[in-house]
C-alpha cells in the first residue's frame, strides 16, 4: 500500500456534522418513530430523545443507544476516542451511567493500514474504559468511507430518567461546553486551524458529559440533552417541541471557543451549520440585522459537545458545581424557558 490519504480526506464530511438535516429526518422517518403497546419501553424516538430507556425492574432501567460517524481529525487515534466520547455521551445525557459498549466499524480497507484501523479502535477502547463501560465485542465491515462509533448501553432509576420534554416555564438553561467545534473541523480540513485550536478541539470532544449522571440525582433538573449535529438551536428547538414550551437565549452569554469566533470572522464556516439553520429557522426569532456569523454559530454542528439543562434557578448553582466537579469550566447559565408555543427568542 502506498502512502495513506489524511484520514478526514477519505470521508465527504467529519464528525456529528455527518448527520442527516433534522427537517429531512423528520421526513424520512414519519410515524415510525413510535413502539405504542410496550409498557416496558418508558423512551423511544417519539420525540427525538437521546436514547431508548427499557425498565428492568422498579429500580434499574436499560439506556441503549448508538453513535458513529466518518472522521473528524486526521489522527487515528484522536478519531476513535472523539468518537467514543461522543457515543457515550447519550447515555450520560438520559441521566445515566454507561456499563458496556459494543463496537460498530466500517473501513475502506484497500485505502487503510491495518495498524491505523487498530489505533482507532484503541482510541475508542481507552475512552470506553475510562468510563467504566468496556467495549464487549461488536461488528466490522469493508466500506467506501471509514466509519467508526459504539453502541453503549447504560443504567439508570426508572424515576430518575432525564428527558428532553420535562423543560418548564421558569427555568434557566444550562450549557456545559463551548460552541464552535464545527468551526474548528472546517478549519482543519482547510489546514486554518492553529495548533492551539486543535488541542482545544481534541480536550473539548474527548471530555466524557459525566455531570449527567449527577445531574440525575439533583431535585429541580427538569430535562436534558447532548448539543451536537444539529447545533445548539437545533437540540434547544428539540426540548421545545417536546416539552410545549418557548425559550431565550441570552448570545452574549453562549460559551464559544476563542480561536473558533476568530475563524468564523475570517470566513470559516460548515456547510452543516446552513442546512441546521433551515431546519429551524421557523421557530427562531432573531433581533433585526443579526449577523449571519452569529447564526451560523448557534447552529454550529458540534461533535461530541456539551449538555444543555433545563432546570429551577434554585437547583442552578448545584448544577454548575456538579459540572466543575468533573472539568466542565465553561458550563454556564445561557437563557431560559418561557411560556408559550415552541420557539426560541434570541437575544443581544
Amino acid at each position: 500500500m502506498s502512502a495513506e490519504p489524511r484520514l478526514t480526506s477519505l470521508a465527504h464530511g467529519g464528525g456529528c456534522g455527518c448527520k442527516i438535516a433534522p427537517n429531512v429526518l423528520r421526513e424520512i422517518l414519519g410515524d415510525l418513530t413510535g413502539a405504542a403497546g410496550h409498557e416496558a419501553l418508558l423512551v423511544d424516538a417519539a420525540t427525538s430523545d437521546d436514547a431508548a430507556v427499557y425498565k428492568i425492574s422498579d429500580d434499574a432501567a436499560l439506556i441503549a443507544t448508538t453513535d458513529f460517524f466518518m472522521p473528524i481529525v486526521d489522527d487515528p487515534y484522536d478519531f476513535g476516542r472523539i468518537a467514543a466520547t461522543n457515543a457515550l455521551s447519550d447515555v450520560y445525557a438520559m441521566g445515566g451511567r454507561p456499563i458496556f459498549c459494543l463496537a460498530i466499524t466500517g473501513m475502506p480497507l484497500d485505502k487503510m493500514a491495518g495498524d491505523t484501523i487498530k489505533r482507532i479502535l484503541e482510541g475508542g477502547r481507552s475512552v470506553a474504559e475510562a468510563a467504566g463501560a468496556p467495549v464487549a465485542g461488536g461488528h466490522s465491515i469493508d466500506s467506501a468511507e471509514p466509519i467508526y462509533g459504539l453502541a453503549a448501553m447504560g443504567l439508570v432509576h426508572p424515576d430518575r430518567i432525564l428527558k428532553n420534554n420535562g423543560a418548564k416555564p421558569g427555568d434557566v438553561l444550562i450549557l456545559g461546553k463551548p460552541l464552535g467545534v464545527g468551526i474548528f473541523s472546517a478549519a482543519l480540513k482547510k489546514g486554518l486551524l492553529p495548533p492551539e485550536g486543535y488541542d482545544e478541539m481534541i480536550a473539548a470532544t474527548t471530555l466524557l458529559n459525566r455531570p449527567g449522571a449527577d445531574l440525575a440525582g439533583i431535585d429541580g433538573v427538569h430535562a436534558m440533552t447532548d448539543v451536537t449535529g444539529f447545533g445548539l438551536l437545533g437540540h434547544l428547538s428539540e426540548i421545545c417541541r417536546a416539552s410545549g414550551v418557548a425559550a431565550a437565549v441570552d448570545e452574549s452569554a453562549v460559551p464559544v471557543f476563542a480561536i473558533a469566533r476568530e475563524l468564523a470572522a475570517g470566513g470559516v464556516k460548515t456547510g452543516a451549520s446552513g442546512r441546521n439553520w433551515e431546519s429551524v429557522k421557523d421557530l427562531v426569532e432573531a433581533p433585526q440585522g443579526w449577523a449571519e456569523a452569529s447564526r451560523d454559530m448557534l447552529a454550529d454542528p458540534q461533535t461530541s459537545g456539551g449538555l444543555l439543562v433545563s432546570c429551577t434557578a434554585d437547583a442552578a448553582d448545584a448544577v454548575l458545581a456538579a459540572f466543575r466537579e468533573h472539568g466542565h469550566d465553561a458550563a454556564t447559565v445561557i437563557g431560559a424557558v418561557t411560556q408559550g408555543a415552541p420557539k426560541i427568542r434570541i437575544e443581544t
